[in-house]
């Protein structure tokens, strides 16, 4: 049978048949005579076998015979070449034996023709498949394509192994490291149960409805104030759901929001959220019960309401009160009208207030002290609510710079939080360690070690468990299976590196020069010095040590990169008709700075500069 796209058979003069070089049998099985008088028909010699192509046969479209070929074509056996073939002999399927394989016959075919094939092409290699001889045998495209397919995908495999699949293999040092965080409250806070008692005894009249004192707690950082803040807070909160009694609490950062207007924007917005799901719930109750009273009016038996009316009145209003409440933006409005819809929102209905006002020396310091006045004369005002101030604060004398009237309602209750000792820090950072890692993956010796190394600089807690947890970090960064002292301390120096000592370390020496410049101006007591200033000593401190001199407006540049960097303090400022030049300022310490700088090689022969600078400044 033909395939439409194969040319006619055409039969020459000798009796024998041209076909295509796909090799298929003719419709009529007929049987062409060989040169060597065998007969050339597949099914009708059992000795035939499917033969293999040379390796130089290249897979290709199939193309019909040279018809000016001769009768028979001759197939080199030794370089492989081939040669023009006739219909009977072609390679590919015509039953001959692979003359590159040494007169064998096709392994794959067992020495027969395939039976399958009919005389076509191998059956392994599907209808228009190909083989190929490799040495003594021949493997079909399609095990070619089988094992090219395997070998992708095992370079798939490779692939897929990405940066941090290595980083993820081993084992996890840490069970729960957010407990080693500062924003974490703990249900337990081990030696602040005295500064918690306290707050709670104050506090405690919140819960009968009565307006509790003001209280300001003092402290250094790491002493636990935020945190037992915190939990107070949460303790008063989840008892007053226990007993139905409405108490709030509210914590403002004041080192985010450190004026008057973020203040009282962000507690309306709160207490407008508050009232939009008081008035939600208030509505869907009422519209049950309106529901069942239009049916029975019994149901409003027992209610504040007579009628149905009465509900639907109160259902328009609770409706009217939800479309005036707008939220504040954080900038536009007039700051009374800011004030006015806080109080509002606070007084929609009767419930008790505490705001926590946490670094509240930054937020007076900042924009004075008009909030907390604001804020303590309200309960003078309020009909349905009343307010408590809770203010947090590391400056001890941050209460110096307060309104007379607002520092005697701001500081009816004061507490103190001590600084922890090394014993007391050894306790918390076992109790946090205990949730914060796996089972026995601390040495005995990292604890003792933490707690001692955040007690000799002022008992910081907070420094204590971020050295804990930046040395589990390093341990689990090693893979290793435990937490050691040798993580610990290079712990202890990762967090020791001081960020502005290595700016000045690593900055070029044109910089360095132009530093030094500045510090041995300050050094000789002038200061809020100037560009041209700076420009003379820094010519002089070149030629000392035999370095190239920029121009002034380049050295100007490098002036304006150290204060990008805060290392000084460049200010523009103007001099009337004399023009505008910068007034520079040290914003690091001297002396660790001019430490810095003298230990490069090339700045540490000018320490006897001095008299340069006297002189310029004599002059």
């Amino acid at each position: 049978m033909t395939r439409d796209d194969e040319p006619e058979h055409s039969s020459n003069g000798d009796g024998t048949d041209d076909r295509s070089d796909a090799g298929a049998h003719s419709d009529g099985h007929d049987d062409s005579t060989r040169s060597d008088g065998r007969s050339s028909d597949p099914e009708s010699d059992g000795i035939g076998s499917d033969s293999a192509p040379d390796l130089g046969v290249e897979p290709g479209p199939e193309t019909a015979p040279d018809p000016d070929s001769p009768e028979t074509t001759a197939v080199d056996s030794e370089d492989g070449d081939r040669g023009d073939r006739s219909d009977d002999t072609d390679g590919a399927v015509g039953g001959d034996t692979d003359t590159d394989a040494g007169g064998d016959t096709d392994p794959d075919a067992g020495g027969d023709t395939d039976p399958d094939a009919g005389g076509d092409t191998d059956p392994d290699a599907g209808a228009g498949g190909t083989s190929f001889n490799f040495g003594s045998g021949s493997r079909s495209r399609t095990d070619v394509d089988l094992d090219v397919d395997e070998v992708l995908a095992d370079e798939d495999d490779e692939a897929s192994t990405g940066l941090f699949d290595d980083l993820l293999s081993g084992e996890p040092i840490f069970e729960n490291k957010e407990v080693l965080r500062p924003s974490y409250t703990p249900h337990e806070l081990p030696h602040r149960k005295d500064q918690i008692n306290k707050m709670a005894t104050i506090l405690v009249s919140a819960l009968r409805g009565e307006t509790p004192s003001n209280i300001l707690i003092y402290g250094k950082t790491g002493t636990g104030k935020t945190a037992s803040a915190k939990f107070v807070s949460q303790e008063l909160e989840s008892t007053s759901q226990k007993y139905d009694v409405p108490c709030e609490v509210e914590y403002i950062n004041c080192e985010v929001t450190d004026t008057q207007y973020r203040v009282l924007a962000q507690l309306a917005n709160k207490f407008i959220e508050k009232n939009d799901r008081v008035i939600g719930d208030r509505l869907g109750d009422l519209r049950d019960l309106r529901s069942a009273a239009a049916d029975d009016e019994g149901a409003l038996e027992g209610t504040e309401f007579d009628s149905v009316g009465d509900v639907d009145e109160r259902l328009g209003d609770l409706e009217s009160d939800r479309e005036e409440m707008e939220e504040v933006p954080m900038t536009g409005w007039p700051t009374d009208r800011v004030y006015s819809t806080f109080f509002d929102a606070v007084d929609y209905h009767e419930r008790v207030v505490v705001i926590m006002l946490d670094e509240i020396d930054k937020l007076v310091e900042k924009s004075g002290d008009d909030t907390l006045y604001n804020l303590s004369r309200m309960n003078s005002e309020l009909e349905n609510s009343r307010i408590s101030i809770m203010g947090i604060s590391n400056d001890l004398k941050f209460t110096d710079f307060l309104d007379p009237r607002v520092k005697s309602s701001l500081g009816e209750e004061e507490i103190v939080f001590p600084p922890y000792d090394a014993n007391q820090l050894r306790d918390i950072l076992q109790h946090r360690s205990d949730i914060a890692f796996k089972p026995d993956a601390l040495t005995e010796d990292v604890i003792p070690l933490c707690a001692a190394f955040a007690a000799q600089e002022h008992g910081d807690a907070r420094r204590a468990l971020d050295l804990l947890r930046t040395a589990g970090e390093l341990a689990e960064r090693s893979q290793a299976d435990l937490v050691e002292e040798a993580h610990v301390r290079q712990a202890q120096d990762k967090i020791e590196l001081d960020r502005v000592v290595e700016v000045v370390r690593t900055l070029p020496t044109q910089s360095k020069i132009v530093l030094f410049s500045i510090i041995l101006l300050e050094q000789n007591g002038v200061h809020n010095v100037n560009t041209g200033e700076v420009f003379n000593i820094y010519k002089r401190l070149c030629e000392e040590i035999d370095a190239d001199v920029l121009t002034q407006r380049r050295v100007t540049d490098l002036i304006s990169e150290l204060d990008m960097l805060g290392i000084v303090n460049a200010v523009v400022v103007s001099k009337g008709r004399y023009g505008r030049t910068k007034e520079i300022s040290l914003s690091v310490p001297i002396d660790e700075t001019e430490a810095v700088l003298l230990s490069d090689s090339r700045l540490g022969d000018i320490e006897d500069v001095q008299p340069f600078v006297q002189a310029r400044f004599d002059n």
